[in-house]
C-alpha cells in the first residue's frame, strides 16, 4: 500500500478519468458493489466518481467527511482498475470505497481527534486496522468528523464544526463516530471504520438508521487511535474498533477484515470466529432486558422492541424476559461508569483532573461518585474494578449458554436536537416522556456490551411517528461476533433494513 497523502481540497472533478459506467444505486451494498466490480459491471475509478459526486452535492449541508483524500483515491482506483486488467489476485475490498473515523490513525493524514492541539497531526503509520483495510484493497474517500477526543455523543469540535444528521439536519449524527454514519446513511460511502468505549458506533447506527458493530474486545485491535496508545495495552479495557454499514452481511464482510491478533501476538494466535449459531430466526433464543424505573426510555423506542419481540415470537423463536443472574443495571452502571472514567480521562493532565472531580463531587446525579472513584482510583481500586468486570463476563458467559441473543435499547432517545458543545456534560438533559433525564444517561444500555467486552450489533427497526430511525441491539455471546450479525441480517430478510433518508435517494 502506498503511503497517502493529506489532500485538502474540495472533490476535483476532473481528477478521475472515467465517467460513471453504470447506473448503479449508491446506496447498494458494499456486497453488491463489489460483485458488480468483479463482474465488470463497472469500475473502480466510475465507482469513485460516482461517490465523489454524491459528497459534492451533499457534503457541504452534512458535513460527514472532513479531511478528504480524494486525489489519492482516484490514484489508487486507478491502479485497481489495472490490476484487475492484469489479471492480479486482488483482496476483499478490491476497488471498494471507504471511510475511517478520524482519530483512528491513517498514515499521510492528519489525526486530529477534533482538538485545535492536533490541527496539523499528521500521523506516521497506519494503524493496524488502516492497514489491513488497504491490504484487502480498500480505497479512502477521507476520514470522518468526531467530536473533540471522540467525547461527545455529537460528532461536533471547534476545527471542522458540526455533522448534521440526514434524517432531520438540526439533530446530531450521534456522536463519536457520527461523521461516518452519517456518510453511511447518505450514500457517501458504503463502508465506515469507527471506535466504541460507550456506544460510538452503536449509537450513530441507531441516530442515522443504520447497521453498526462493535466487536468482541479482542477480536480487532484498537492502537493507534486517539484518545489511546499507539501500542496495545491491555490495561486500557473496553475500547473497540469496527464497521458501519447499510446492510447486516457488510458488517461480517468487514469484521473478517480486521480481526485478528494484536501486534506480537499473530506469530502464534489466528482469530476464527464460530458460525452463527442458527440459520433462521425461528431457532434464536432471544432473552429481553428487564426495564427499570430509574431508567426512563423515550416510548416509540419501547414500543418498537416490543413489537420486533411480537414478530420474533410469531416466528417461532423462544422470547422472554431475562438477565444474567444476580444482574442489577444500576450496580453494573456504577462498575461500568468508574472503569470507564479510569479509562478514558487516564491521560487527562492532573489539575484538569481535580477540576472534574471538583464538580462532579457537587454534582447531584447519583451516579456521580462512582465517577470520582474511576478518577481518583489508586492502583488496587482499578484492579479491584477489573476484578468486578470479570465476575460481569463470567456471569454473561453463563447467561449465553442458555440464550443466543440479548435485546435492549441503544439509547434512552432517538437523535436529539444539537447541543452546545461548549455546555457540560452535567448541565445537560434530555426530554424522555415528558421528564428532564441526565444527558449522561445515554451511556448505560450501550455499557451492557462495553463492560464485558460483549459484540453487540446496532439494527434499525422503523421510526418514530416523527420520522426519525429507531434503533435497537442484539448484543451476543464474547466471540460469536457473528451470531448477533446474522441476527441483524434475518430481520431485514424476513422484515426490512435499511432505509435512505427523504432528499438523499437522487
Amino acid at each position: 500500500m502506498k503511503e497517502l497523502a493529506f489532500h485538502s481540497s474540495a472533490p476535483d472533478r476532473r481528477s478521475c478519468y472515467d465517467p460513471p459506467l453504470t447506473t448503479l444505486d449508491a446506496f447498494a451494498s458494499a456486497h453488491a458493489l463489489l460483485a458488480a466490480l468483479r463482474d465488470g459491471q463497472i469500475s473502480a475509478t466510475a465507482l469513485l466518481e460516482l461517490h465523489l459526486a454524491r459528497i459534492a452535492r451533499y457534503n457541504h449541508e452534512l458535513n460527514a467527511i472532513v479531511i478528504p483524500n480524494y486525489e489519492q483515491a482516484c490514484l489508487l482506483a486507478a491502479e485497481a482498475d489495472a490490476a484487475r486488467r492484469r489479471g492480479e489476485p486482488f483482496g476483499p475490498l478490491h476497488g471498494l470505497p471507504l471511510t475511517i473515523k478520524d482519530s483512528i490513525e491513517v498514515a499521510g493524514l492528519r489525526t486530529t481527534a477534533g482538538i485545535a492541539a492536533r490541527a496539523e497531526v499528521v500521523s506516521v503509520e497506519h494503524a493496524r486496522l488502516s492497514q489491513r483495510l488497504f491490504d484487502a484493497g480498500g480505497i479512502l474517500l477521507g476520514k470522518t468528523n468526531v467530536p473533540p477526543y471522540a467525547g461527545d455523543w455529537q460528532a461536533d469540535n471547534p476545527l471542522f464544526g458540526r455533522t448534521n444528521n440526514p434524517w432531520d439536519l438540526s439533530r446530531t449524527s450521534g456522536g463519536r463516530t457520527g461523521g461516518g454514519a452519517v456518510a453511511v446513511a447518505a450514500g457517501l460511502t458504503p463502508l465506515v471504520f469507527g471506535s466504541d468505549i460507550a456506544g460510538s458506533i452503536r449509537v450513530p447506527a441507531a441516530f442515522c438508521g443504520i447497521y453498526g458493530h462493535r466487536p468482541s474486545e479482542t477480536a480487532v485491535p484498537h492502537a493507534e487511535h486517539v484518545p489511546g496508545s499507539s501500542l496495545p495495552n491491555p490495561a486500557l479495557v473496553m475500547a473497540v474498533q469496527g464497521p458501519l454499514a447499510r446492510d447486516a452481511a457488510d458488517l461480517e464482510l468487514a469484521l473478517e477484515v480486521i480481526a485478528g491478533p494484536i501486534v506480537g501476538e499473530d506469530v502464534a494466535w489466528q482469530l476464527s470466529f464460530p458460525p452463527a449459531r442458527h440459520p433462521s430466526l425461528a431457532g434464536f433464543r432471544v432473552a429481553l432486558l428487564p426495564r427499570v424505573a430509574w431508567l426512563p426510555v423515550d416510548a416509540e423506542i419501547t414500543a418498537a422492541l416490543d413489537d420486533l419481540a411480537l414478530r420474533l415470537s410469531r416466528l417461532g423463536a423462544e422470547v422472554a424476559e431475562a438477565q444474567p443472574e444476580g444482574f442489577d443495571l444500576w450496580k453494573h452502571q456504577e462498575v461500568y461508569a468508574s472503569l470507564l472514567h479510569a479509562v478514558v480521562f487516564s491521560e487527562l493532565p492532573k489539575d484538569r483532573r481535580a477540576q472534574m472531580v471538583h464538580r462532579l463531587r457537587h454534582s447531584t446525579d447519583p451516579f456521580a461518585p462512582a465517577q470520582v472513584y474511576g478518577l481518583t482510583a489508586r492502583a488496587s481500586q482499578f484492579i479491584g474494578l477489573h476484578a468486578q468486570r470479570e465476575r460481569y463476563r463470567a456471569a454473561f458467559r453463563d447467561f449465553f449458554r442458555t440464550w443466543d441473543v440479548l435485546l435492549a435499547p441503544v439509547t434512552i432517545t432517538p437523535a436529539f436536537p444539537h447541543i452546545d458543545r461548549e455546555s457540560t456534560f452535567s448541565s445537560r438533559t434530555l426530554p424522555i416522556n415528558g421528564e428532564r433525564v441526565p444527558y449522561s444517561r445515554l451511556q448505560v444500555y450501550p455499557g451492557l456490551a462495553s463492560l464485558s467486552g460483549q459484540p453487540a450489533t446496532a439494527f434499525p427497526w422503523g421510526r418514530t411517528q416523527s420520522g426519525l430511525p429507531i434503533g435497537l441491539q442484539a448484543i451476543g455471546p464474547y466471540l460469536e461476533d457473528r451470531t448477533p450479525i446474522t441476527f441483524a441480517a434475518l430481520l431485514a430478510q424476513a422484515f426490512s433494513g435499511f432505509v435512505s433518508p427523504p432528499g438523499y435517494d437522487e
